[in-house]
Parts: structure tokens; sequence; C-alpha cells
């Protein structure tokens, strides 16, 4: 019989050969060129505004793109040559490696830091097993209709409907390196009887994870396992490879890349193409100021990876790609903080040169649909919705932060809230503090917040106001909203904001506990314009031969923010389009 990877291969091989007209057709949009002013990687885009005249539109390169580097051939100290550039070995560089390397594929794999990326281990995929044997299936019409919706229609529908249909391949070779390793696929809970948001989110049973025999997650990361499965077949990744920019023409066609290293610079030329599956700019202040002002205002704590500084897609901007239109961020309602911290840059990183937000990391419960008010005491949004919902909401008001507040019955609060996606794992944690008694030791699970000021709690809303920094006008404000919650509360129905009946909670039972919260931020979402072949996208529409771009470099998704109630998605597409870029570039 064969072993789950032999029949993972044989159905990428045979989508790749029956890729047919579909490929023909992508494959023949590379040959018209734009007319215009034929350019290259370097030239007029050196100096950082150049225009490159197409018959549609002109081109300018942005000043946050910057301006390719002039390298003498002197200081090229390494050459090299492969059929496939992978540049970026985050989740979809490595997902691409892997596959490319099941596949005999000659790559090369660059990586700007000294270590693969940090796994999102949530990821989506359509009609995969684990479902199957549930009895669940996806409702297409309705998922296509939901993306659209949450994009306002700036996504390539082609390339949903190649993820919905090439994903559950990406699954299955997925799969088959995670379970050798003691991982087992968890299909996660997708249903919310209850609904949210006031309207009707769909939640596609869709989104996978894996654990151990026990639960827990004793085994390797994703993305070090594929690290060791190319490994094991003669390749390796690249580090301290820092990608300075493409070689080649963007009407031609992409022949490789130029990388700095820590002493000199390395070329690569790839003749099939150059994959660039780099991430995004979350780390680049210039570039989130210039783009995405909404979220310089409304994030307290940074959730991304330090490399993610828009290299690949400044990259391809000034080669000549095309980048999306609208700025869309990965925001999730936990960024929590000291109370009187403000949203956005600190003072004392922007004139240290080095922008960061104040706070690090993220704190689940803040996800939690509890009262949420803002720094002048009133409550300001309905509760029970996205992620980036209340961030965006109190972006528009002083101080960009809003404090969210509950009592001592959180335990019981949070089960009855039931919670989808990665914000479960709050109902799921708190279980390890219910005593036999059926209460919740909450100092216990509130105990790292607590002891370093971040978390207030107090025996009487008066008392926490005065901790959470309410004073006057204010500190009215805030007793009376959470007076007002308590009625609407005994009520059952949410007059105000009309949240669901089930989310509400009361304000009665000490300790209370408050915290003050902005947006964390975990990545950006828009890029380089690509087709449903993950080809980029020149100004006149036509992709440019052999650049492919996959996952948060690349766009034509996502806009305005990531819809987080399609669990798992940002992931599943990421693989599934560099997977799906490899079978296009090599077929």
């Amino acid at each position: 019989m064969a072993s789950k990877g032999d029949v993972s291969r044989r159905g990428f091989l045979a989508g790749a050969a029956g890729l047919g007209a579909f490929a023909v057709a992508g494959m023949a949009g590379c040959s018209p060129k734009a007319a215009g002013e034929k350019s290259s990687g370097k030239g007029a885009a050196a100096k950082g505004a150049s225009t490159r005249a197409t018959s549609l539109d002109p081109y300018e390169v942005p000043a946050w793109a910057g301006a390719d580097p002039e390298v003498a051939d002197a200081d090229i100290v390494d050459t090299r040559e492969c059929d496939l550039l992978i540049v970026g070995a985050g989740n979809g560089g490595m997902a691409a490696a892997a596959y490319a390397a099941s596949q005999g594929v000659d790559i090369i794999v660059c990586e700007k830091g000294t270590v693969v990326g940090g796994t999102r281990h949530w990821f989506a995929a359509l009609g995969t097993r684990p479902f199957v044997e549930k009895g669940l299936t996806v409702d297409r019409q309705r998922l296509m209709g939901e993306i659209v919706r949450y994009s306002s229609g700036c996504c390539n529908q082609d390339l949903i409907r190649m993820w919905m249909d090439e994903s559950n391949e990406m699954f299955e070779f997925v799969d088959s390196i995670m379970t050798p390793a003691g991982a087992h696929v968890v299909a996660d809970d997708h249903e919310m009887p209850g609904g949210m948001g006031g309207t009707s989110f769909y939640t596609p049973p869709f989104e996978h994870h894996y654990v151990d025999e026990k639960g827990g997650r004793d085994f390797e990361e994703r993305n070090v396992l594929f690290e060791k499965y190319i490994k094991e077949r003669g390749y390796e990744v690249s580090f301290g490879h820092d990608l300075v920019k493409l070689e080649g023409d963007v009407e031609a066609g992409v022949t490789g890349a130029l990388f700095k290293l820590e002493k000199g610079y390395a070329r690569v030329k790839a003749r099939k193409g150059v994959l660039l599956t780099t991430g995004g700019y979350s780390a680049n202040s210039e570039m989130l100021t210039a783009l995405s002002p909404i979220t310089v205002k409304s994030v307290t704590a940074l959730g991304y990876n330090q490399n993610n500084m828009g290299g690949g897609i400044q990259a391809a901007v000034r080669f000549g790609a095309v980048k999306d239109l609208t700025s869309a961020t990965m925001i999730f309602d936990r960024g929590l903080v000291a109370p009187g911290t403000a949203a956005g840059y600190t003072k004392e990183s922007i004139e240290a040169g080095m922008p960061q937000f104040p706070g690090n990391g993220q704190f689940n419960p803040g996800t939690q649909p509890f009262l949420k008010v803002d720094m002048t005491g009133r409550r300001f949004c309905m509760e029970s919705a996205q992620y980036d919902y209340p961030a965006h909401a109190v972006a528009q008001r002083p101080g960009g932060v809003y404090v969210s507040v509950w009592d001592a019955n959180f335990g019981e609060d949070v089960q009855r809230f039931h919670t989808l996606g990665c914000s479960a794992g709050t109902r799921m944690r708190v279980q390890s503090v219910k005593r036999d008694d059926g209460t919740y030791d909450l100092d216990k699970f509130f105990k790292k917040e607590l002891e370093d000021g971040r978390l207030q709690k107090a025996d009487t809303l008066d008392e926490l106001a005065d901790k959470l920094g309410f004073a006057g006008e204010h500190k009215k404000n805030f007793l009376a909203s959470c007076e007002r919650y308590n009625e609407l509360y005994d009520k059952g129905e949410d007059e105000d904001f009309f949240k669901e009946g089930y989310r509400l909670s009361e304000l009665r039972t000490p300790p209370f506990y408050g915290a003050t919260l902005g947006g964390t931020l975990l990545t950006t979402l828009d890029g380089v314009r690509i087709n449903g072949d993950c080809q980029a996208l020149a100004p006149s529409g036509n992709p440019i031969p052999r650049l492919y771009c996959a996952g948060d470099c690349s766009g034509s998704v996502f806009a305005g923010n990531y819809p987080d109630q399609l669990h798992g998605f940002a992931c599943g597409r990421t693989m599934t389009e560099a997977i799906h870029a490899v079978r296009h570039a090599t077929a």
C-alpha cells in the first residue's frame, strides 16, 4: 500500500499534468509585452521615483518601496543557479520548499533570518478527511460570498477558487509529514449556534490544527519538520540572505535575485521562476504608517516577526509589479497594556529611530465579549464581533485604547460566550483552574498579568475605576456604563448596541477586573497583486514572467482587515498558494 506521502505526490503530479488549458492560458499571458518604455530592475527605478508608461496606466515606484542599489560585480562573492528560487522560509516558503523537494525540483531557498519562520498552527482547507468523516461540508457559494464581502470586492475570485479547489491536496501533503512526527490532526469546532456580531457570520467547517496524544503540542513545529524533510532529500535553507533586488526585466521576466550577505553579495539565477514568500511589512514603521495609518493609531502590542520589513513587496514593486490599492492588517483585540498607555509607536522608540509599540504578545481573554468602554468611560461598540472591530472603532477616539471589564463570573461567562478559533483557547484553558466546587481560581489564571500590573483587580467598581485611571466625569461615565450594562443583562437584551443576549454578562460579583487594551498586530495582508496562478502582475494586467508571490507578501485576497471568523484562512491560503506556485512554475 502506498504511503500518504505517495498518495499526495501522485495527486499533485496529476494536478500538475491536469493544468491543461488553464495553465496554457496563464502562461500565454506572459508573452505579450506591455506597451511603453522597456525597463529593468535597476535603471530609473534605482532613482526611487521611476515612471514606467503602459497602455493603461503610468507606473510610479512609491517612496516607501525605496530604490535598487547598484552592486558591483566585484562585490558578488557567491553565484548559484537553480530552476526555482524560493525567497523566505516562513509558512509559505517552507511549504513550497517541502513540496518542491518531494517532486525533485531543483530549488534554492534563501532566508534573511537565522532560523525558519515561526509556524502558524491553525490553517483552513476544504473537504478534508477529518471533516468528511464527520459528515461536514463547506458551502462554497456562501464562502465565496463571505470572502468577497469582507474584501469589498477587492479580491481575485479566480485565486479564491484555486485555493478552494486545491486546499485539500495541500492538507494531504502537510498531513503526510505531520502524522509520522506524532502529530494528530484536529478538525476544529466551528459551530456558533447563538450567532455573533448581530449578523450571520459564516464560520465554515475547515480549520485544522495538530495535537499530540495527550492533547498538547509535544512535537516539532510544522516549519521545523518541513526543514528536516527537505534536508533528508538533499536540500537546505540558505540563511543570512537578505533580498536586495530582483534581476531581469519586467517584460521579459525575472532571471534571479541578489542577496546581501554578512560580507558581500550573492547572486542566484533562476531558470524557471522566483517565488517570493517574504511575509508582510508589519515591522516596517515607514510602510505601515504610509499604507495603514489606522493600524498605527489602534495597535498597542506587536505579535509579528521582526524580519517582516516588506522587503519582498518592495523589491517586486521596484521591479515593476503592482501592489493592492487597499491595506489589510491582521489585528487581534489582545494588546494588553498598563493603564495610561496610549496606542501607537512610543515616543521613546521613535526618538531612538526604531519605532515600536508599547506592548508585546497576545492576551487571549481580550477577545471575550465583555463590556468595553473607551477612555472617557463610555461604551462604544458591540463587543461580539470581529477581533479588529473594537481596535478600529477606538482608533477614532482619544488614546486609541479601551477597557474591558468583568467580574468573578469570568469562567462561567466565557463558557457561555463560546467563541471560536484561537479565541476558544480562553474557555479551554480556564478549565485548568476550575475547583472541585465548580468555581474558578482566577487569581491563578491571571497571575502573570496581575503581577506585572497590566491587569487591574478590585473589590468594588469604584476602586477599579481609580486603578484604571478614570477620574472626574470619565469615572462617572464608567460607573454609569457598568450600571447600564447590568440593566441590559437583567433584561436579556442589548437595547443599546444589539449584541446577542447570551453574550451579555453582569458586573455584580467581586472581585472585578479591568484590562486596558488595543490591538495586537500579527501581520499585514496586502501585497503584490497576483492572478489565479500566483503570478505577480504588471500595471498592464499581464503576469510578469517567472515571478510568483504567495502568502502575506502577495495580495488579491484581503482588503481592510482579516476575516478572522474564517478561522485559519490566512495560513491555509498561504500554503496552498505556495504549493500551486511551485507546480505552475515547473509544470
